[in-house]
């Protein structure tokens, strides 16, 4: 009897337990973003983890020129040095008088040719794929303001529209993951596995869509759009910034991305056309640019 009761306690604890993560989890449909965060490291040397399809080509072609470009600078400068050694002129005072050779020039213009055709054929097929963003799960219209970011799901029944802006400096909580100069108010959050298209556009100046480890990298320009696309494969939080130098705050537009699962996405949706309209997330732009000019 007692045994059976101590179960029984434990059954409800645990039952207690569920409940309470996934009451959490509903208050929160982002917080599958919070276990893997694709950021800046110190000193890092290369690109960040790849996190899409198009980042893993980008890398993959990168380092495959990397090879080709190391093995003719070593070539070349064994030869070099073999060729200055050779005929240096302690070993040969009298100079020679050879001005071509038929073989050789077939060789330097052979080569290089390959070389080229083996670069450009991968080079070629990258930009055909970074280009098909036909047929999007969903389309994301992404406007360059000075200084924030302003995200409109196009597809989302019932319209969602909403701004993003740097968390100053003095207002970031590391105990919540919040990065100093790289975190949000308003994260844009996408579902992992789908294929997402952007519209992109500004509002006023030249401005940068720049997403490193997502392979997106295209200018917002006033008055026209430009489009580029993403699918995330992993669960995960991902950063990105205005690489355009677009005024006084330029250092204050980061991208913050929110990748979670299809169903939290949905949540999300949900939870965002609730709270999130332009009149209540956008800050008055005086006390906006005063505090990141403050920083």
């Amino acid at each position: 009897m007692k045994r059976s009761f101590i179960t029984a306690c434990g059954a409800a604890a645990l039952l207690a337990l569920a409940s309470h993560s996934a009451l959490a989890q509903a208050a929160d449909p982002t917080a599958a973003a919070n276990a893997y965060v694709n950021a800046p490291k110190p000193w890092q040397l290369w690109f960040p983890e790849a996190g899409s399809p198009m980042q893993q080509q980008i890398d993959w072609l990168m380092q495959y020129v990397l090879w080709i470009m190391t093995a003719v600078v070593v070539f070349v400068g064994v030869l070099m040095g073999y060729t200055m050694w050779r005929y240096r002129a302690a070993k040969n005072p009298v100079p020679g008088t050879v001005t071509h050779n038929t073989l050789i020039e077939v060789i330097w213009i052979t080569v290089p040719t390959l070389l080229l055709f083996v670069i450009i054929f991968p080079s070629i097929n990258l930009i055909w794929f970074e280009g098909d963003d036909s047929n999007p799960a969903m389309t994301v219209t992404v406007t360059a303001h000075q200084w924030y970011w302003e995200y409109s799901y196009n597809d989302v029944q019932g319209g969602l529209d909403y701004t993003s802006y740097m968390v100053p400096d003095d207002k970031i909580d590391p105990s919540k993951g919040e990065i100093r100069r790289l975190s949000v108010d308003h994260p844009l959050v996408l579902p992992v596995g789908e294929k997402v298209k952007f519209i992109i556009t500004s509002a006023d100046v030249l401005h940068g869509f720049y997403l490193p480890s997502l392979g997106v990298q295209k200018y917002a320009i006033p008055g026209t759009t430009v489009t580029s696309w993403t699918t995330i494969i992993k669960a995960g939080t991902y950063y990105g910034q205005c690489n355009q130098i677009c005024g006084l705050n330029h250092d204050a537009m980061p991208i913050e991305i929110k990748a979670v699962p299809a169903a939290d996405f949905q949540a999300w949706v949900k939870q965002a056309q609730a709270n999130y309209t332009l009149n209540t997330v956008t800050p008055a732009p005086a006390l906006q640019f005063a505090d990141a000019a403050a920083n």
